[in-house]
């Protein structure tokens, strides 16, 4: 039976910006009705702790805190209209991104700050609490989940270095390294291809932007090449879907 699949992609919930975005989410789901959510990770930005990627700086509790708590509104205020409203809940995915992996990342080098009450732990994130599923990273790379014959990763992976997929025909080359409709995030740009198999079964690629409403100050002109907003698939079966792209601008006159 045909779905309607809700894509979600990276949020980054941030202690310096609000998560009126979050609202809106809410607000569609409970009008959309969607059989699953799919949220494709990077949901908390945790700048706190990308010092670590350049091994500097020392670690700030107190930032740290406010960190999770950006998070947990954001998650709070996404699922809050869908419980007033007494709705049926679609089924939840979360997939880890490489943000939410930080906290792994650093515990590899600092272990003593691991901790679920004083110290650093991906319990704070409560993805168990909001979600039905959690993917986590396999080693070093994102996990992969399989939704009725479409792969969704937070990023794919190409090469015995484990880079991910990208490049300037991002979605075409999901396809011509995996073999079979795939859907990921991460680059932020939005991207979309579809072909045909020798066996006759259409695949479809998708990159499926980020669902930020302000700029990231460390990437500077590069925030220009990003696709802000989410995905709708309809008609999701066998690997198929028609999909319907909704821009951050659109959600916010609908429902801001």
């Amino acid at each position: 039976m045909s779905k309607i699949v809700l894509v979600l992609p990276d949020q980054h919930a941030h202690r310096l910006h609000h998560n009126n975005r979050a609202d809106w989410v809410g607000k569609l789901i409970v009008d959309l009705k969607p059989d699953v959510l799919v949220n494709m990770g990077d949901a908390a930005d945790l700048p706190s702790l990308s010092s670590y990627d350049k091994g500097k700086a020392s670690f700030n509790s107190a930032s740290y805190e406010k960190d999770i708590e950006a998070h947990l509104d954001f998650q709070e205020r996404m699922w809050a209209p869908i419980n007033k409203a007494k709705k049926r809940k679609p089924e939840s995915i979360v997939l880890v991104g490489n943000h939410e992996h930080r906290i792994n990342k650093v515990l590899e080098y600092e272990p003593h700050l691991a901790g679920a009450k004083y110290g650093i732990s991906t319990k704070h994130l409560e993805f168990e609490r909001y979600y039905d599923k959690v993917i986590p990273y396999s080693g070093q790379t994102p996990g992969i989940f399989n939704l009725d014959g479409v792969l969704f990763a937070h990023y794919f992976i190409s090469g015995i270095m484990g880079r991910p997929i990208g490049g300037i025909n991002h979605a075409a080359s999901l396809l011509a390294k995996n073999h079979c409709s795939s859907i990921c995030a991460h680059s932020h740009t939005f991207d979309y291809s579809v072909a045909s198999r020798a066996d006759g079964k259409t695949i479809m690629g998708l990159v499926c932007g980020v669902y930020q409403d302000y700029e990231s100050k460390w990437a500077g002109n590069v925030n220009q090449l990003w696709q802000p907003g989410l995905a709708i698939l309809r008609d999701f079966e066998d690997g198929r879907y028609d999909l319907e792209w909704v821009s951050i601008d659109r959600m916010r006159k609908t429902y801001g």
